[in-house]
C-alpha cells in the first residue's frame, strides 16, 4: 500500500460534501477518537450541519464515505504493487511499511471499519467488505500464493495474515492509550512509526519466509 491517500474527493464532488469529510478526519485525529458530532464537525468545516443530511444521508454515511476516501489509493495501488519486477519478499516488506504508514497517515481507520462493520447498518458493512476487506484479503491471497510459489514463503493462510497485519496496526494507535498509561509509552510519532515497521517486517518476515539452510547447520543434520 501507498503511504498517502487523497486529502480530498475525486474531481468532480461537491466542495462542501469534500469540506465535511477533512472536518470529520482532523477531528478523529486531533481527539484520537471517531466520536464526534455532527455540530463539531459543522463548526470545524464552516458548513451548516444540514448538509450533511443532504451530502451524505446520515452520520453513517458521512463517516463510510470518509472511509471510503481514505482506503481508495490504498487499494488502487495494491493492483501496482503486484504487477512489480521485484521479489515476492520484496513486495511484503513494501506492503507492511505501507499499512503502517496508512495507519499514522489516518489512525482512526481500524476503529472506524470496525464500527461501520459491526455497529452500523447491514448496508454499511456490505460496502466496507466490498471496497475494504475483500480487496484486501484478496491481495493477501494472491501475494502469499506468489511467495510460496517462488519458495520464498512457506503455506500461510490468508484471513490469519489479514488478521495478523491489521490486528497489529490497530493496536500500535488505539492501544497506545492503554500503553501510555502502564508504561508511559508516548505518542507514535514519525520515528515510532519507522521502528514499528521495522520491527514488524522482522517479526512477520521472519515467522513466514523459507530460510536458506547454512553449511554448518546441515553439517550438524548430517552428524545427527
Amino acid at each position: 500500500m501507498s503511504t498517502s491517500a487523497p486529502n480530498r474527493l475525486p474531481s468532480g464532488r461537491n466542495t462542501t460534501a469534500d469540506k465535511l469529510l477533512v472536518a470529520a478526519s482532523e477531528l478523529m485525529i486531533e481527539r484520537a477518537s471517531i466520536d464526534v458530532s455532527l455540530s463539531d464537525i459543522a463548526q470545524k468545516s464552516g458548513v451548516n450541519a444540514a448538509l450533511v443530511k443532504y451530502h451524505f444521508g446520515n452520520k453513517d454515511g458521512l463517516l463510510l464515505a470518509l472511509l471510503a476516501r481514505d482506503a481508495a489509493t490504498e487499494m488502487d495501488n495494491l493492483e501496482y504493487l503486484l504487477a512489480q519486477p521485484i521479489t515476492p519478499t520484496a513486495k511484503l516488506k513494501l506492503h507492511i511499511a505501507g499499512i503502517i504508514r496508512a495507519y499514522h497517515r489516518f489512525p482512526y481507520m481500524n476503529r472506524l471499519i470496525h464500527y461501520l462493520l459491526h455497529e452500523s447498518s447491514a448496508e454499511s458493512a456490505d460496502a466496507v467488505s466490498k471496497f475494504f476487506v475483500a480487496p484486501l484479503l484478496e491481495f493477501h491471497r494472491r501475494l502469499l500464493a506468489e511467495g510460496i510459489a517462488a519458495g520464498e514463503f512457506r503455506d500461510v493462510d490468508p484471513v490469519l495474515f489479514y488478521t495478523s497485519l491489521i490486528g497489529a496496526c490497530d493496536h500500535l494507535f488505539f492501544g497506545r492509550h492503554a500503553m501510555s498509561r502502564a508504561v508511559g509509552a508516548g505518542p507514535v510519532t514519525d520515528e515510532v512509526c519507522r521502528d514499528y515497521i521495522k520491527h514488524m517486517e522482522a517479526l512477520i518476515c521472519g515467522g513466514m519466509l523459507k530460510r536458506k539452510v547454512t553449511r554448518s547447520e546441515l553439517e550438524e543434520v548430517n552428524r545427527e
